[in-house]
């Protein structure tokens, strides 16, 4: 039997609802303990530099394992 992590970071997938992520977890045995918000980053050209820009956020939520 593989041993799971006590604690496992979930990202909430392109047409995945925050729902569907929760319930993802709890099939998987983890217990949401902490929700966070990744920046996605993108390089962009301005006036011949390069700049640095949001893109979007990503949802992650930090799951604890339930026992």
């Amino acid at each position: 039997m593989e041993k799971k992590r006590s604690k496992q970071k979930f990202y909430v997938e392109d047409g995945e609802t925050i729902d569907d992520c929760l319930n993802r977890m709890k099939e998987e045995g983890y217990m949401p303990v902490r929700r966070m918000e990744e920046p996605v980053l993108k390089e962009i050209k301005k006036n011949g530099k390069t700049e640095i820009e949001v893109a979007e956020q990503k949802i992650v939520f930090e799951g604890k394992l339930v026992k």
